[in-house]
């Protein structure tokens, strides 16, 4: 029978500092920096690697062999990040607890990865799917870990040990593997390709509203305003003429479907690694260089995601030397600390950068238990028995370990039973793309090293999840677009936005869409590719994907890729000024990435102008908010009060209706709704049901605008001309796990900020802050910005959030926040020549 799961709340004790505490971690706080030696001796080299920094602390290794050159960068990886490393690979593994002793704030991660059972899968995808020269490469890059690691103490490995073992925990430094390097891709996945809990809160939410209500809330895509990434002129030429048919948003015509209610989006949201997700996008575009100044392309790329402490990104070059077929690798940009090679930048002769896609690879099953039995469940008219996984959460401290079971099904893993925010009496399944074993890595090792669009697309035919869009440019003038990953193929009608029921085989997947038929251009007419996170084909494409699939799959299975996107505001604006600013240099890309216009405030605002205000000072007010231009710059007093407006519109518009179920949150779909329904003045969603009038949009705007404006004067004072959007639009990068202890002293030797941040979620610069909520702090931002010139590689630009260590006392820890939130960038170093000269150190490591 099925033990009892821990349900997560936890209301006990909580870690607590003293004062002597705090004094004694302060003396130590300063002396954890990596010593700088010149040279080094290690077991386990091939042959001499050289390794140079620049003023900004990002090294460039340079080594004979492919196993020296990952061992290298693991082994600098750990020197600048360890911690990060090891706070990565416990939450994959779901090991948390063991690292920091209970703590009831990171108790829900552990279950739910646990629940997943996203490091087994790595575990089999490490053990089944990779060739051997992956496997060599990975490999190296541990082994060059762990040479770090043991031969240094915990104390001098992190700060954070030192914390830790004040209040008596003594976490195992275990060694790295490579299934770490492997779970921590699939982690990633599960942030920027779940969709899970989407599913559940649709289900709740129309337990409280009707369908036709749902589809008003969930628009259809404004693709005539709007473009999707690839354009109808883009498509496949078929025989067939191309419909144009509109996709179901929100999918639930003709469904045997039961809302399911009991969903607690808030309590849910605990138990991700990341939190809620608020802000979870990118930019990416190219121009060819019939577009710009040099005549060779130029890219752009900032992606977007939650804020933290260090940056999830770790900029470095690896040089083979030389180049070789054996030793193909001369690249520079952007890697994850517990990861080998870069995941986005350039080799000598392509570059690459990357968007979410926002993939719906997940769906949640309905699943009938037989009641006499609660390890059986239905399956087509019979019971099948399901396995069941004994997960047991150790404690860093002296805390009794937790043991649970996991139920699962062929479909997936049974995930409300152990997870707080579900409603337990609806059993789901959980079916994903990622917990079935992937290449990834072998995708990553092949984009490294592909000199051309051929290499570069057959390197992208291991890419799994999560999926992207990936853009392409090489110095021969070409520019590119391919999103690759598994997107399931689904029954008819099933779009995957509600869950379906699991007892029958007529809502299975029907298989992947073939990587050949997935979304690609190649040199596109109009000179450039850009996308931000909207739409990613237009409708005629599934008619495409019917005529040439259709006898497979059947012609009426579902392909849609995804539906929760962003509505293309991002997108519109960075195609508006791909036109407007051509021909295109550095300087008009960086102002691109500077750009603060809030498209959703140009289509709003206009309606306040027919509003009928008696109070003459309201009046002053939403005319002066009226001569704004929409851009929500740091020292703009008009985007405070939009801010203030739009949050308050949302929350009055639809909290009523939702009944406690939901919360309104600013989301682009709620925006491109609400813009619909002002021209509809009659929809039931203007009245406000707590009332016994009948509200009409004069109504809910004129409300809407003074509760903004008195909240406004309120916190920020009655001189509305001195408001600062940068006063409150404030970004503060927090260290886990000491910069959320709850000791103020403590947190400020660890957390930076906060600082003054320009931008909004729908601007270009996508500062994203939770709009529902009033509280207008940055959740997730651009994590890195970079510029890449094809006809100059060294001319290239970069920043990341924060800085290159991870180490408290680094000078390089904080460096670049200020370039970061100012829009400043660092040059990308390229030649061996720029690189020796600017180099402030020089490290050799030498084999034993």
């Amino acid at each position: 029978m099925l033990k009892s799961a821990p349900q997560i709340i936890f209301r006990s004790r909580y870690m607590r500092f003293t004062t002597i505490f705090l004094c004694i971690l302060f003396v130590f706080i300063g002396s954890v920096v990596a010593q700088e030696e010149e040279s080094l001796t290690l077991e386990g080299l091939n042959d001499t690697v050289e390794i140079f920094w620049d003023d900004w602390g990002v090294p460039h290794i340079y080594a004979s062999n492919v196993y020296d050159l990952a061992f290298a960068q693991g082994y600098i990886q750990a020197m600048d990040r360890w911690w990060q490393m090891e706070f990565s690979r416990h939450i994959a593994a779901g090991r948390l607890q063991e690292l920091t002793g209970y703590n009831p704030s990171l108790m829900g991660t552990d279950v739910y990865l646990r629940t997943l059972g996203i490091y087994e899968t790595a575990r089999l995808e490490y053990e089944t799917n990779y060739s051997q020269h992956s496997l060599f490469i990975i490999e190296a890059f541990a082994d060059g870990v762990n040479a770090y690691i043991s031969s240094h103490t915990p104390n001098e490995l992190a700060l954070e040990y030192r914390l830790l073992s004040i209040i008596g925990v003594e976490p195992e430094i275990y060694p790295w593997t490579p299934v770490d390097s492997i779970a921590w891709g699939k982690v990633m996945a599960l942030q920027l390709g779940g969709n899970m809990d989407v599913e559940e809160l649709l289900s709740s939410i129309l337990t409280v509203i009707t369908p036709e209500m749902l589809q008003d809330y969930l628009p259809e895509y404004p693709y005539d305003s709007k473009p999707s990434i690839l354009l109808p002129e883009d498509l496949p030429i078929t025989q067939a003429p191309l419909t144009s048919r509109q996709v179901d948003t929100v999918g639930i015509r003709g469904l045997d479907i039961t809302p399911i209610g009991g969903y607690d989006p808030e309590l849910a949201a605990n138990y991700m690694p990341f939190g809620d997700g608020i802000g979870i996008g990118s930019n990416n575009w190219v121009a060819s260089g019939e577009i710009t100044e040099t005549g060779l392309p130029l890219m752009a790329n900032d992606m977007h995601l939650g804020i933290q402490m260090p940056s999830i990104w770790y900029e470095i070059g690896l040089h083979c030397t030389p180049v070789s077929e054996d030793c193909p690798y001369n690249v520079v940009g952007f890697a994850f600390s517990s990861s080998p090679l870069i995941v986005a930048g350039h080799n000598d002769r392509i570059s690459w950068a990357f968007t979410n896609v926002g993939p719906d690879t997940q769906d949640l099953y309905q699943i009938r238990v037989n009641p006499d039995n609660d390890l059986q469940y239905e399956w087509d008219g019979e019971w099948r028995d399901m396995t069941v996984r004994e997960e047991t959460i150790r404690f860093g401290d002296d805390t009794d370990p937790i043991t649970f079971q996991v139920r699962i099904t062929h479909l997936g893993p049974i995930i409300n039973d152990t997870l707080e925010g579900f409603n337990n009496d609806n059993p789901l399944a959980l079916r994903w793309t990622s917990l079935e074993p992937g290449e990834l890595f072998t995708a990553l090792i092949q984009m490294n090293a592909a000199q051309n669009w051929q290499e570069f697309r057959e390197a992208l035919t291991y890419w799994d999840a999560p999926s992207q869009n990936i853009i392409y440019a090489d110095v021969d003038g070409n520019i590119g677009y391919q999103m690759p990953g598994r997107i399931p193929i689904r029954a008819p009608g099933h779009t995957g936005q509600l869950p379906v029921p699991g007892w029958t085989s007529e809502y299975e997947w029907r298989g992947y869409i073939p990587f050949d038929y997935l979304p690609r251009i190649f040199n596109p007419e109009r000179g450039w590719i850009a996308s931000a996170n909207q739409r990613v084909v237009p409708p005629a494409y599934y008619d495409y994907l019917q005529q040439e699939l259709g006898d497979e799959f059947g012609a009426d299975s579902n392909f849609t890729i995804h539906l929760e996107t962003a509505y293309g505001y991002r997108g519109n604006r960075i195609n508006t000024l791909l036109e407007d600013l051509k021909p295109h240099s550095i300087q008009t890309f960086m102002q691109m990435h500077g750009d603060n216009y809030d498209g959703s405030a140009a289509e709003i605002l206009p309606y306040l102008a027919d509003l009928t205000i008696e109070d003459a000072e309201l009046a002053t007010i939403r005319d002066w908010l009226l001569t704004w231009d929409y851009h929500m710059d740091m020292d703009s007093a008009q985007a405070v009060l939009y801010a203030h407006f739009w949050s308050r519109l949302a929350n009055n518009i639809f909290n009523d209706q939702f009944q406690g179920v939901y919360r309104a949150s600013g989301t682009n779909n709620e925006l491109w709704a609400v813009y619909q329904l002002l021209q509809e003045p009659d929809n039931i969603w203007w009245d406000n049901i707590e009332t016994d009038d009948i509200e009409t949009p004069q109504d809910i705007l004129l409300q809407s605008l003074q509760e903004a404006y008195d909240y406004a004067v309120e916190t920020l004072g009655e001189d509305y001309t001195a408001w600062r959007w940068g006063a409150i639009h404030t970004t503060t990068f927090v260290s886990n796990p000491i910069g959320a202890s709850g000791m103020t002293a403590l947190e400020q030797q660890v957390n930076r900020g906060p600082v003054e941040t320009a931008g909004t979620n729908n601007a270009i610069n996508a500062t994203s802050w939770r709009i529902g909520a009033l509280d207008f702090s940055v959740r997730a931002g651009p994590s890195e910005r970079v510029i890449y010139d094809l006809s100059d590689w060294s001319n290239s630009r970069s920043i990341h959030t924060i800085g290159q260590s991870g180490h408290p006392s680094n000078p390089h820890y904080d460096d670049m926040i200020d370039p970061w939130r100012n829009i400043e960038y660092r040059i990308m170093l390229w030649t061996r020549e720029q690189v020796e000269a600017a180099a402030v150190r020089k490290l050799t490591l030498t084999p034993q």
